[in-house]
């Protein structure tokens, strides 16, 4: 008998993407735990981490669409953000503990900001964020650094295709109050103590640190931290910056207008008696070049032979003639003939 308290298993969805418009406050872990439940397969997968302060465009592969998550992952990336200059924290975004208030008084029109993002855009080198999952000496960076460890991560190349300031708003925030040290407690005594009349607590003033507010959209190659970007950003005027929204509106091919809330796709799941999602050869028309096959190109390849070549350096989709996504091509020279091999094959002969 099964457990009445377990929910049945739902069908299993059909292979394929789901594209979630992610809620602020969810972990990227924890909605691939959703989408098990409601695919019904535990074959779930995810493309680009998003912090949980952040929300937008998440890319979920279900059942054989994870093998294609790998390539979704290398794709350019797109956020709308807003950026608080004159604050510094300890992750560089909000959910870190305030770092540095040396107060920035601006607009978005100042030539010192024009010129600090356009040093920023194209092709830079950006020490990634220290609260990161980039791996030092075999143990992540966050944990490195939460455990109170030095954590010097080295400068990497990457690619900002866009740095567009929309606007900007003065504005202030609160320096946290300063720390009181901890006074050790007197020994006990054996003789009661004289009540002493306590003295009065002046309250501590919390100056106002004049801040601004920068709302941007940045197109990033894979690899960027937007966090680091908000961080250099307020180093470069002089001052500090951190993170305070950001919201993904594009991965790759895939969209905000192809996201769906968890609370839709439950919805639609429990509407239609399965989840819905993106077919294979849909999700790799939005990530990769395509390739119509004939029919015995369809069958070489399924077989995993070799096709002519496709003539392009990036990895291609080879669809079939039936509409089905059979594999994926890469061009290669092997004793002296150029063709066209397949480094996945998703429709086997």
């Amino acid at each position: 008998m099964p457990d009445a308290a377990r929910p049945p298993r739902r069908p299993t969805a059909p292979d394929g993407f789901v594209v979630v418009d992610k809620p602020a406050g969810w972990t990227s872990h924890d909605v691939v735990g959703r989408v098990r439940r409601l695919a019904g397969t535990r074959k779930v997968g995810h493309a680009g981490t998003l912090d949980p302060m952040a929300t937008g465009v998440l890319v979920v592969g279900v059942g054989k669409a994870t093998k294609l998550l790998t390539y979704v992952v290398g794709a350019d990336k797109a956020y709308d953000a807003t950026i608080r200059l004159g604050v510094g924290t300890t992750t560089d975004d909000a959910e870190g503990e305030v770092a540095a208030t040396p107060g920035y008084t601006g607009s978005a029109d100042d030539a010192a900001l024009r010129a600090a993002v356009a040093d920023l855009t194209g092709d830079i080198l950006q020490v990634p964020t220290t609260v990161s999952a980039i791996k030092v000496d075999g143990k992540r960076a966050y944990a490195l650094a939460r455990a109170g460890e030095q954590v010097d991560l080295k400068a990497r190349p990457v690619t900002v295709s866009e740095f567009t300031v929309h606007t900007a708003r003065a504005t202030t925030a609160v320096a946290p109050p300063p720390v009181e040290p901890v006074e050790t407690p007197p020994a006990p005594v054996k003789t009661p103590a004289p009540v002493e009349t306590p003295t009065p607590v002046e309250p501590v003033e919390t100056p106002a640190i004049p801040v601004l507010d920068v709302d941007v959209t940045v197109t990033v190659s894979s690899g960027t931290y937007v966090r680091a970007l908000a961080r250099d950003l307020g180093a470069a005027l002089g001052s500090a910056g951190h993170l305070t929204a950001l919201r993904r509106t594009r991965v790759g091919g895939h969209t905000l207008a192809d996201a769906r809330t968890l609370e839709a796709m439950e919805a639609q799941a429990d509407a239609d008696g399965v989840l819905a999602t993106i077919p294979l050869a849909d999700a790799a028309r939005a990530t990769f070049p395509v390739r119509p096959l004939s029919a015995d190109e369809a069958r070489d390849l399924g077989y995993g032979r070799p096709i002519t070549p496709t003539g392009r350096a990036e990895t291609v989709a080879a669809i079939g003639p039936d509409g089905a996504l059979v594999a994926l091509l890469e061009d290669s020279r092997r004793r002296g003939e150029d063709l066209a091999r397949p480094v996945l094959v998703l429709a086997a002969a």
